[in-house]
């Protein structure tokens, strides 16, 4: 196994921005607690190849409903490699979870974002039947796989990242 990254959570600072800006209705003191109480990636088992994302709060969602949940969490890695995030694979099996944007992409430069490399996961239960799905505080509820990647002999990119969901091709 290579050792390629490491997990940080980003700044109370800038998870107060991102959580806000979905949750505005969160007190100070409760913000705290949820960033205080943010678990970072982790696999299961000496065999898992997939890193598990926690909810940092308990939701439920009605079939057919989104949510955008802000990690709190950003990843450092040796250029070379990408974070592909997709939800843990129970949850899909019996809710149809998705990933709004099928699978996930956390290039190794956007660690050095404004926004700290923030990694977000919007999320939709998908369940044509009426089943709610309900995700506890702390629960698994995504995984990421790293994967080195190569590039073509005549590669010339040169720019540079900062940003987000779409910030590459502006």
């Amino acid at each position: 196994m290579k050792r390629i990254a490491k997990f940080h959570k980003v700044s109370f600072e800038q998870f107060k921005e991102g959580w806000m800006g979905e949750f505005p209705q969160t007190t100070e003191a409760e913000l705290q607690k949820i960033y205080e109480d943010i678990k970072l990636p982790k696999r299961a088992t000496a065999g898992s190849a997939g890193y598990d994302f926690y909810t940092p709060e308990t939701f439920s969602l009605k079939s057919g409903e989104t949510i955008k949940i802000p990690t709190g969490i950003r990843v450092e890695m040796e250029e070379g490699w990408v974070l592909k995030l997709y939800p843990r694979s129970g949850l899909g099996f019996k809710y149809r979870l998705q990933l709004d944007n099928s699978v996930g992409i956390i290039d190794s430069d956007y660690f050095y974002s404004d926004n700290e490399g923030h990694m977000f996961a919007k999320i939709t239960n998908d369940a044509k039947q009426e089943k709610t799905l309900t995700v506890e505080k702390g629960q698994g509820f995504m995984q990421g796989i790293f994967v080195e990647y190569g590039i073509t002999v005549d590669d010339d990119a040169t720019a540079v990242r900062n940003g987000g969901f779409g910030s590459t091709t502006k």
